[in-house]
């Protein structure tokens, strides 16, 4: 088969739609498929086999966003592909779904950016709920161009279906179970690193991901009080100086005996992302505006328990009580007593890590692939007897 993807966000950008892309690709070059990724510059010339077509970008909030030129209705006429998957779009993959029904080709949409509710968290009051609204206007007219729209988990499908998208279905997303593995524990580089961060034996609550507005990570500020602990974030955004003032302002006021200043280790990838993750005693995540949490899946790989925002993505993916806690983000406190909770019962901690692993055992990406090339497949399928 051939598939052209159609990316918002590519290498050597790093987040949950570039993640999901590139696992994409080599599972279909693994199968003997064949694609084209079209994407926003800067990105590298090919990945895993497959050729990449970077269009011209401006940058917004240090993200290059693409621009709808013609020329991408172009590349897909040259490349001649089965189908067109559009990668969360929304300016470059609109154009795409565009392109792909000029052309008469079939497109798959995947739901994965929660823009709307982005737009409404920038705004204030009714400005921002007219963003949202004008936002779900558009989301609405582009993935009613698609022939199906794949949703991450079932909150993600309540919500396209709660605002009139049609033709939904939904696809999760797989998990490296070979790199992110509670074995790194005994890799000598992940010890050293905690010897380093938790030098006194402190719990490690880690986070893992963009350092940016829509993560809410003011939060944390609740656990600056948790006893022997220290706070760990991989990753980096335009709130990196803003966070981590906040953050060491926090523990540093917190009564009692003050514990370490929060560490930032920067954005990590492969076997040092791995080693990071293994590092941790606890995975915090507390955005809630979540479609999925692809963090969440490898912090449960590598025998971490979870606690997250009962809300959107992580209700999908975490077992309360079982597989770790899923706390009211309406409800003050409520972060710091779940996290208090785990890191005061290293026993817990060991048998929701536990739980957790077992939990995403099936979930590879060679797995979740082959489901989407039966999703490819159906639309193939169904327009088939349209065009004829």
């Amino acid at each position: 088969m051939r598939v052209a993807i159609v990316t918002e966000s590519f290498l050597p950008t790093a987040n949950g739609v570039t993640t999901s892309v590139c696992r994409i690709l080599e599972c279909l070059r693994a199968a003997g498929h064949e694609a084209l990724v079209v994407a926003p510059r800067p990105a590298p010339l090919s990945y895993a086999g497959h050729r990449v077509h970077a269009v011209a970008s401006v940058p917004v909030r240090q993200f290059p966003v693409g621009l709808p030129s013609g020329e991408i209705e172009e590349v897909l006429a040259g490349f001649r592909p089965d189908v067109v998957h559009l990668a969360s779009p929304f300016v470059l993959g609109a154009r795409g779904a565009a392109a792909a029904q000029r052309l008469g080709l079939p497109a798959v949409a995947v739901y994965q950016t929660d823009m709307p509710s982005y737009l409404a968290q920038h705004g204030r009051g009714a400005v921002g709920r007219g963003a949202a609204r004008a936002a779900w206007g558009w989301v609405r007219r582009l993935h009613a161009m698609a022939d199906l729209t794949l949703a991450p988990s079932s909150a993600a499908l309540d919500d396209l279906t709660r605002n009139g998208v049609p033709r939904t279905a939904l696809w999760g997303r797989g998990v490296d179970t070979a790199l992110f593995h509670p074995r790194f524990r005994e890799d000598a580089g992940a010890r050293a690193l905690r010897r380093t961060l938790a030098p006194e034996g402190e719990t490690l609550l880690g986070y893992v991901g963009r350092l940016a507005p829509e993560k809410e990570l003011g939060r944390l500020t609740e656990l600056a009080a948790v006893p022997r602990s220290r706070l760990v974030l991989v990753g980096d955004g335009p709130c990196r100086a803003e966070v981590g003032a906040v953050l060491a302002e926090a523990v540093a006021r917190a009564p009692g005996r003050p514990n370490r200043a929060p560490v930032f280790l920067g954005r990590r990838d492969g076997d040092d992302l791995a080693r990071a993750y293994a590092a941790m005693d606890v995975f915090v995540h507390t955005g809630t505006r979540e479609t999925f949490g692809q963090t969440l899946q490898e912090a449960a790989a590598s025998g971490l328990p979870v606690v997250a925002p009962a809300r959107g993505g992580p209700l999908d993916l975490v077992q309360d009580a079982v597989t770790g806690y899923l706390f009211d983000p309406d409800l003050p406190g409520a972060l710091r007593d779940a996290v208090t909770a785990l890191a005061e019962d290293p026993a817990a901690r060991t048998a929701m890590g536990a739980a957790g692993l077992a939990g995403v055992g099936g979930r590879s990406w060679e797995s979740v692939v082959d489901q989407l090339l039966g999703h490819y497949a159906s639309v193939v399928a169904t327009r088939a007897p349209r065009a004829a």
